[in-house]
């Protein structure tokens, strides 16, 4: 019944990723304007209108988003310890085993193997991690950083501007808000297509260092989040979120940082592509454990 479940919740994912890698193969598509359409308008409708419906202020707040900035936080400083062991760079290693894959793999995994009831966690999950990496990437990379400009975002605007209407229950006509419904429901499908066509660049000559984000990412998340879980109350439901969250892969936008940045592009665009690959191991195992649980 279980292995049902899992290949229930799993099927749809790789489909989408699948079909991504083959329509790239055959028509080398430019996702340029579809990725930058899901970064500035798709998800930011998505968060504003699940964090202004459901989440609230105390969702962001809360234990949920307390678990998840100790697992990024932790994650960062498990990295460094194996950056120094293994003389890599640390601005390379570290990113992508502290900044996990939340919206391509995370907000689809979490709401098909607990129900559209758990997208508010998904979201939290995805909205703290992702502000967390704009700030603290931005700042760390950049030789002339400036925090400021991380906050002048659409992914972080909507976020800041559900929270204030939440805060002050200022209440939005339903005709108003089911236009951001629906454009917030285009986003994760075309994250887990974006992210298929991206695999077609995955360059082998990288493999170990590859392979060792592939396995460190995983590993040492869920480590952290079974370590964690005794001493943070959360709902059966948030531990199931976070216990997710912990194995997802390394997010694509550490590979957008390190481009933008020149930190070692190619080394983190293996760290990107090779991790993502492996859910496909880790992702089932970790639903065997977390469905029975959780579910």
């Amino acid at each position: 019944m279980i292995a049902i479940r899992i290949f229930e919740i799993t099927f749809p994912i790789f489909t989408i990723v699948l079909a991504g890698l083959f329509y790239a193969r055959k028509f080398q598509p430019d996702m340029t304007l579809p990725n930058r359409l899901n970064i500035d308008v798709f998800i930011p409708c998505l968060l504003f209108s699940v964090i202004y419906e459901k989440a609230g202020v105390s969702g962001l707040f809360g234990n949920l988003a307390l678990g998840v900035a100790l697992v990024v936080l932790l994650s960062g400083i498990v990295a460094l310890i194996v950056a120094k062991l293994l003389h890599i760079d640390a601005k390379t290693l570290c990113p992508p085993i502290m900044f996990a894959n939340g919206g391509n793999i995370g907000l689809p995994l979490v709401v098909l193997s607990f129900g559209e009831v758990a997208l508010p966690e998904a979201v939290i999950c995805f909205v703290v991690c992702n502000f967390l990496h704009i700030t603290f990437v931005s700042y760390w990379l950049n030789k002339q950083p400036n925090i400021l400009k991380a906050f002048f975002t659409p992914l972080i605007m909507s976020v800041v501007f559900a929270v204030i209407l939440s805060l002050f229950k200022v209440k939005i006509p339903n005709t108003l808000l089911e236009p951001a419904r629906m454009m917030g429901n285009i986003c994760v499908p075309l994250l887990l297509f974006a992210l298929g066509t991206r695999l077609i660049d995955m360059k082998l000559s990288e493999w170990k260092i590859g392979m060792l984000a592939a396995l460190l990412a995983p590993v040492c998340g869920i480590a952290i989040v079974l370590s964690i879980l005794p001493f943070i109350e959360l709902t059966r439901l948030e531990q199931g979120a976070l216990f997710l969250f912990g194995v997802l892969p390394p997010a694509v936008m550490n590979y957008i940082f390190a481009e933008h940045y020149d930190q070692e592009p190619s080394k983190v665009a293996a760290m990107v592509l090779f991790g993502n690959a492996f859910c496909i191991i880790s992702i089932p195992i970790a639903l065997a454990y977390a469905l029975p649980r959780f579910g």
